[in-house]
């Protein structure tokens, strides 16, 4: 038995020595990073969000276009009651040095939608109205707005029967709740401009050639707030336990301070 023992030992160090050798030969597959092509990040089902980022335009020519992201409710006889959460428009904004908020954002389609958190369910007699003005406050389009059956995140969309956007023109659209019949207190609302842009040729074929998630991100780059919001909420609604599209989602209203309605329901027209 002695005798036997040298070779045995002998073998098992040659097996482990080559076993050895494949492994530190073996290539080592990468996980994929943020800045991987394309094709890598097609599926966002089997990937991280992206963390895309929202660039916001300056300001457009003229005077600074004001208005107001939040209606916060004042508690009064008649008037709208306090709720967890505003009634909040999902829209991009930016805070100059004196407070001063100006709400102002791009679409490149002629008849857009707008997104709203509303708290208050259909249970309640309130009156909800969206209203679109032209530049020189010429009534463009008025919807009455049905409440929802829940507190939630609901799309307003400008009909094909109203006119279009024109291209490089503002308009102020607002978004109204009276909660006191009587109308003797004031109504809470939100208000805000938007401007239909042109996108440069080259964005265009891009947009063209590439999929629904991925024009999202496009859109976002280029700072074209509404068309970036409308096709994720799309996304969103389609794929609800999408956890990357949650987070791109929670990203996007992040971007501008909204990060408190980022868990709320989207509700489809």
């Amino acid at each position: 038995m002695k005798s036997n023992s040298q070779p045995i030992k002998l073998f098992i160090l040659v097996v482990f020595s080559c076993t050895s050798l494949l492994v530190s030969l073996t290539p080592v597959v990468a996980e994929p990073t943020l800045g991987s092509s394309p094709s890598d990040r097609s599926d966002a089902k089997t990937i991280l969000a992206q963390a895309t980022t929202f660039n916001q335009p300056a300001l457009p020519p003229g005077p600074p276009p004001g208005g107001r992201v939040r209606g916060g409710a004042k508690r009064s006889i008649g008037g709208c009651p306090i709720t967890k959460h505003d009634l909040t428009a999902l829209v991009s904004f930016t805070k100059e040095a004196n407070s001063v908020i100006n709400v102002w954002g791009k679409t490149t389609v002629e008849h857009p939608s707008w997104f709203f958190y509303v708290p208050y369910t259909k249970d309640l007699p309130y009156a909800v109205e969206f209203v679109l003005q032209d530049r020189d406050s010429n009534e463009i389009y008025k919807k009455a707005i049905a409440l929802p059956e829940k507190p939630g995140v609901i799309r307003v969309s400008l009909p094909t029967t109203a006119p279009a956007l024109e291209i490089n023109k503002q308009y102020r659209w607002f978004f109204t709740i009276n909660c006191d019949q009587e109308k003797n207190s004031p109504p809470t609302y939100v208000e805000g401009v938007i401007t239909r842009v042109e996108l440069n040729p080259a964005i265009v074929k891009e947009l063209q050639t590439t999929e629904l998630q991925k024009r999202y991100a496009i859109y976002a780059q280029n700072g074209i707030w509404y068309d970036a919001l409308t096709t994720l909420a799309q996304l969103r609604q389609k794929n609800p336990k999408d956890a990357a599209l949650q987070t791109e989602w929670q990203n996007l209203l992040g971007s501008t301070h909204l990060d408190d309605i980022a868990a709320e329901p989207i509700f489809s027209e």
